[in-house]
């Protein structure tokens, strides 16, 4: 199925078998979606995919899940995924879902998960609207629910408000920190097998520093 210029995302995304169906299904036993068990990842906005993609190509050791809950936006990482797979590539450890991260506790088991990229994510600026933010105590309490004990969350933005609210939250929850910059590119040590996203890319050639935390449970 060719899914460029198809004007009905969600009848696209729900045709598409790189897309997993009602998620809850497999709760438990992902592994039998991918045909082999690896250690699972996930990354909870995923965006366009590139990251994911780019993650997937170089760990062929790891399982990854791509998570977006906006019909619009999963399509044009499935169309990326068809542009790449059209060349050649294949991407057999890799699938997406159409969902709402608050679901997470609902679509895996504790344990289940061996770590989790959050890249870039909507900062809601509105104070009312804090706990959509996907570094929110509220969310690390999800993450810690499908999370193994020494699985860690990875965190990049360029919204300096954004990540100092993380810092906080991380300090007021039952995480430690194990990483923190606020320029990931000058520091020589960090940058280091770095994959970059579609905004991280744009962000940095502006000259815009780009934070990063790495967290995990106490």
């Amino acid at each position: 199925m060719r899914l460029r210029n198809i004007p009905g995302a969600k009848d696209a995304i729900l045709e598409c078998d790189w897309v997993i169906d009602e998620p809850e299904r497999f709760k438990g036993k992902w592994e039998s979606v991918f045909g082999e068990k690896r250690p699972l990842f996930l990354e909870v906005g995923m965006g366009k995919g590139r990251f994911l993609m780019d993650m997937a190509r170089l760990h062929p050791e790891r399982n990854f899940i791509g998570i977006e809950m906006y019909d619009s936006v999963l399509l044009r990482a499935l169309q990326k995924r068809e542009e790449l797979e059209e060349q050649g590539e294949s991407f057999s450890n890799l699938v997406f879902i159409r969902v709402d991260a608050r679901l997470l506790p609902e679509i895996f088991e504790k344990d289940e998960v061996d770590g989790i990229y959050l890249n870039f994510s909507d900062p809601w600026p509105k104070a009312r609207h804090a706990k959509r933010r996907l570094t929110s105590r509220e969310f690390l309490a999800r993450y810690e629910q499908v999370l193994k004990k020494d699985g860690v969350v990875e965190f990049k933005t360029d919204n300096r408000g954004l990540f100092e609210f993380s810092l906080e939250e991380v300090r007021e929850s039952d995480w430690n920190l194990e990483v923190c910059t606020f320029d990931l590119h000058h520091d020589e040590e960090l940058v280091k097998g770095n994959v970059m996203t579609e905004y991280e890319e744009k962000f940095s050639s502006m000259g815009n520093p780009i934070c990063k935390m790495v967290m995990k449970q106490k």
